[in-house]
């Protein structure tokens, strides 16, 4: 009551002297007629009166016509309408390209460089929802995996589809030693120069690296010294179980495929109809994807009990050819004896037993159609049409027809949204799918590519990787990913090393423990770097060499590399220092991909997918690894028949090569001439969309070395940090 008394005191002079009165408040009756002066003018703003509602009663009972009521009318359609410009333009202001507010984080790089994961651990990254935001996600896009991991929901692309894509880097290499030549490190240097010291939007896509090779030889795929993608070590073991989901899926399909011939073998039609299509309650019912089985045979019924006893054979006998199953078993590590195995040797599977064999996960066709799909509704539809064998007539057999689409997709479900973590210097770094480019094709996701090229805006830059050198990678870049996304890149980065350059001039093997004592400057092995280029050529791409510079390297030597590169057709040749001092040592590169970036890219496939299969096999081997011919042996010829005449003669190749040569023998260093490819076999991944020719020896499951990296793996059980990664 006091307070009211107080208030009344204070208000009621005011409205004695005022000439126009604006009433805001939700009841305005109860402002006494007598505090208001004869002749006053008196608008009515209140929110129930704005929003035409006059529950607390009528303004002309209490005003006795004191409000001049088309004049509030008019007052609050213009306030409507002014709010409407202001939202719309503050809306259109955050859908365009914006230079990021980017907290960048500090290097204090230290001589010598310690180990990748002492400097990983030496930097506190950003907590992943403040790294969102800065680069323009918004709150309800990600899903946060602990606190420095996001996956990022595919409806940000949407949001952003009127967006100017950033121009387009892929950064490739030369053939590489065992150990790599540091595309991942080049990668993240770039793109922490381009933003954390050049000020411009970047994004780097890497894949997700295989177990296998970190625990076999080459360790992990983070980058190293001060160009890595943090943590490290949640980098390299599981991120957040995409690879996980991919296995499950793969052998769940494999489990479906031996499981119905078995069924089939041991069940007459009738008892296997019954099973396939249960009674429930008294009634019979064709699932979802049971009835797309029925319009794919040509039946157009949907009740169970009105088809007849041969069209009850039709759909429930696949009548799979066991010798056809391409389908395999996967594992996410390196494991030699798996190559060949024996399946269904148990009392249970009655007899029906064959030779299988496992391939690492990576290899499995759902990682590529997981990097290859541009939505949910895309990636259930790969999944579908995945061949995994053919029926005795021939005719292909798919992931529908065994009934487990829709499994697969829920499966999958999670691992088909981008990865989102930083580097070193705070910059953002997608990390989604992980094909090997020796046994795959090889790179990133094009979904992850996609959402990556509308955040940096048109003035930024998205910078991805393909495996292993130029021939195999950024070939299959072209020629598939680029075909399956309809991007067009602006710059290849080529990184090359002296060490490998070196052995490609006749220099020893390289190892973990290889030591060089090299006095010569000369390199013949730049012959390697030059036919890189070339074939980068090909496509019609402005190619920048960046000379990823080790402490053992002499002026001398990276000058004479730079020299040869930029005579053999480069825009311009680079050396960079992000190792051993972050995205300060490749400044000069980001310069030079950013004027490279600005000419006119000349893109173009190296082949028309209309061209006969064996056609498009040979352009690769001639065009790009210099051979003679190819030789095709009698299996992978029946293999090319038989896709033909099922109709997936259209498709581009993968080729399946040991990444250590530009021919088939790894051995061979430099650039071979006059071989013969042997082509040994021939797979499909229709799902995916590519045909998998297999090139000599070549192997899908890798095997340990004498002395694997594991030797050096270890956990302090004290503070659960991980040792001896790298």
């Amino acid at each position: 009551a006091t307070w009211r008394l107080r208030w009344e005191d204070r208000l009621s002079p005011g409205l004695h002297e005022a000439d126009i009165v604006v009433l805001g408040s939700p009841k305005p009756e109860e402002i006494p007629l007598t505090w208001i002066q004869p002749g006053t003018t008196v608008l009515n703003c209140s929110h129930d009166f704005l929003s035409g509602k006059v529950g607390c009663g009528s303004p002309r009972i209490h005003f006795g016509g004191l409000i001049e009521e088309d004049d509030v009318i008019l007052l609050a359609a213009a306030l409507r309408i002014q709010n409407m410009v202001s939202s719309g333009r503050r809306w259109l202001r955050e859908q365009q390209h914006r230079r990021w507010r980017l907290h960048c984080l500090k290097l204090q790089p230290l001589s010598p460089v310690p180990s990748d994961i002492e400097i990983s651990r030496g930097q506190t990254p950003k907590a992943v929802d403040v790294l969102a935001k800065e680069i323009g996600l918004l709150a309800d896009e990600i899903e946060i995996y602990g606190k420095s991991k996001a996956k990022v929901r595919l409806s940000v692309l949407e949001r952003l589809k009127d967006q100017a894509d950033g121009k387009y880097v892929l950064v490739a290499g030369i053939t590489p030693t065992p150990l790599g030549e540091g595309k991942s490190t080049v990668t993240i240097g770039l793109v922490q120069a381009l933003t954390a010291h050049l000020n411009v939007n970047s994004f780097a896509c890497l894949r997700q690296p295989s177990q296998g090779p970190t625990f076999g030889v080459k360790g992990g795929a983070a980058g190293g010294g001060y160009a890595q993608v943090i943590p490290m070590e949640e980098f390299n073991l599981h991120l957040t179980g995409d690879i996980h989901a991919i296995t499950a899926a793969n052998n769940l399909l494999a489990a479906a495929i031996d499981t119905r011939i078995l069924h089939e073998n041991t069940q007459t039609d009738k008892a296997l109809y019954n099973r396939l299509v249960p009674l429930v309650n008294g009634v019979r019912e064709f699932s979802e994807i049971q009835l797309a089985r029925l319009k794919k045979l040509g039946i157009n019924k949907t009740d169970p009990s009105t088809l007849t006893e041969e069209e009850v054979s039709k759909f429930a006998r696949l009548d799979i050819d066991p010798s056809t199953i391409t389908w395999q078993r996967v594992l996410d590590t390196n494991d030699r004896f798996l190559r060949k195995i024996t399946i269904g040797q148990g009392n249970a599977e009655k007899g029906h037993y064959r030779q299988a064999q496992f391939d690492i996960a990576v290899a499995s066709e759902i990682m590529a159609v997981l990097a290859l799909t541009d939505s949910l509704a895309d990636m259930k539809t790969r999944l579908g049409r995945m061949v995994v064998a053919s029926d005795k007539s021939g005719q292909p057999v798919t992931a529908d027809d065994l009934g487990v689409t829709g499994a697969l997709t829920v499966l999958m479900k999670d691992a088909i949204k981008p990865n989102l973590m930083q580097t070193l210097e705070g910059t953002p770094v997608f990390v989604h799918a992980g094909p090997f480019a020796n046994i795959a094709h090889g790179n990133s996701s094009v979904l992850a590519d996609k959402i990556a090229l509308k955040l940096v805006g048109e003035e930024g830059f998205v910078v991805t990787e393909a495996g292993f050198g130029a021939d195999i990678g950024m070939e299959k870049f072209f020629n598939i990913k680029c075909r399956a996304s309809g991007l067009v890149p602006n710059v290849v980065v080529l990184v090359a090393t002296v060490r490998a350059l070196k052995m490609h001039g006749g220099g020893p093997s390289v190892s973990a423990h290889t030591k060089f004592h090299y006095v010569k400057t000369e390199l013949n092995g730049c012959c390697n770097l030059q036919k890189q280029i070339q074939i980068t050529q090909l496509f019609g791409v402005p190619v920048v060499v960046a000379l990823n510079v080790f402490k053992t390297d002499t002026r001398a030597e990276i000058d004479l590399v730079c020299e040869l590169a930029k005579r053999a057709g480069a825009f311009d040749a680079v050396p960079c220092y992000h190792w051993s001092v972050g995205g300060k040592g490749s400044v000069d590169l980001a310069r030079a991909v950013r004027e490279a970036a600005s000419k006119r890219s000349r893109f173009q496939f190296l082949y028309d997918v209309q061209v006969p299969i064996v056609d498009k096999i040979r352009t690769i081997a001639q065009a790009v690894y210099g051979a003679k011919d190819i030789e095709l042996s009698p299996e992978a010829q029946a293999k090319i028949d038989r896709y033909t005449q099922q109709g997936f003669g259209n498709l581009p190749i993968c080729m399946a090569k040991t990444h250590l040569s530009l021919s088939h023998q790894p051995d061979k260093k430099g650039v071979p001439r006059d071989f013969i490819l042997p082509i040994s076999d021939v797979r499909a991944s229709i799902g995916a969309g590519f045909i998998y020719p297999l090139v000599g020896t070549m192997s899908t499951m890798p095997g340990l070395p004498t002395r694997p990296c594991f030797y050096d793996i270890d956990l302090d059980t004290e503070t659960e940090q991980v040792k001896g990664l790298f």
